[in-house]
């Protein structure tokens, strides 16, 4: 199996990334179309405007199928956020997740952020696993009812700086 890390840009791309969360988080989750349309603003704000020397995402493949995403946008001048991180489920373990995170990551520090932040949920185990041995730490939780369920929100953040 070949997994790769490219670009977003194909046609396709934007549509994919909003149709995969929204059948993955419904299907691992319950979660509702809420999500979905969350993910499209997010893929259409980034769309429409964002700065490509401060702003990027990338799609991950598997054997030329897409598998994955996450995006890099600006929180703030010195703050960039890692948003919509997502591995399909058949592509889990071969370390795309991590890979899709290191690529945010190093891009963020080149851009010249200062530190990344991210925000996620509690069921989302397996990115947080993730986030964790990447170096980022909780600075924040808060309970809250959003996409059809009861959930913990969580913001992780890191320091670009070495």
């Amino acid at each position: 199996m070949s997994a790769t890390i490219r670009p977003l840009g194909r046609p396709g791309d934007l549509g994919w990334v909003v149709m995969a969360h929204g059948e993955q988080y419904a299907a691992e989750f319950g979660w509702d179309a809420t999500f979905e349309a969350l993910v499209a603003r997010i893929v259409a704000d980034w769309a429409n405007d964002h700065d490509p020397a401060r702003e990027a995402a990338w799609i991950a493949e598997l054997d030329g199928e897409r598998v994955g995403c996450v995006f890099c946008v600006a929180a703030d001048e010195r703050t960039a956020q890692l948003r919509i991180l997502l591995v399909d489920p058949r592509a889990r373990g071969h370390g795309l997740g991590t890979r899709l995170t290191r690529e945010c990551l190093d891009f963020a520090r080149a851009a010249g952020y200062e530190r990344m932040r991210l925000w996620t949920n509690h069921p989302l185990a397996a990115a947080r696993r993730i986030y964790l041995a990447e170096g980022f730490a909780l600075v924040e939780e808060e309970p809250h009812t959003s996409f059809g369920a009861e959930l913990v929100g969580q913001v992780y953040e890191r320091s670009l700086v070495a």
